[in-house]
């Protein structure tokens, strides 16, 4: 991948002047992760449906979908940026992307001392 084509896919980071400014980034951003699902899929190579795809990328913006604080709003659109230019320009490789989906067919920890125990862990 080019250094031009790098360059087109990063934002300069700016506080936003207002909840309603900032709600228009989020928007943005969301409408840019959903349009490169095809790309994403294709670039990396995942074997799952577009659809499946979709839907994580939703809940990881549904999760801050209380967020009220200016600056705490503006640190994720930071982080979702960056995580969308990793993403786009393949500076991520399959195993990163697959651990959003495998976060949630994982099964729950052993938390107490029997249960680890019976775990086989320490």
């Amino acid at each position: 991948m080019s250094a031009a084509m790098a360059a087109h896919l990063s934002v300069v980071t700016a506080q936003s002047p207002s909840l309603s400014a900032a709600r228009q980034s989020v928007l943005h951003l969301y409408r840019d992760f959903q349009r490169g699902v095809p790309e994403i899929m294709r670039t990396h190579q995942i074997d799952m449906p577009m659809s499946q795809i979709r839907t994580k990328i939703r809940e990881e913006f549904e999760r801050h979908r209380d967020v009220k604080d200016l600056a705490v709003i503006d640190i994720l659109l930071f982080k979702g940026r960056s995580e969308y230019q990793e993403t786009m320009n393949a500076w991520k490789q399959e195993t990163h992307i697959m651990r959003y989906f495998i976060k949630d067919d994982a099964p729950p920890k052993p938390e107490g001392f029997l249960e680890k125990f019976l775990a086989g862990r320490d």
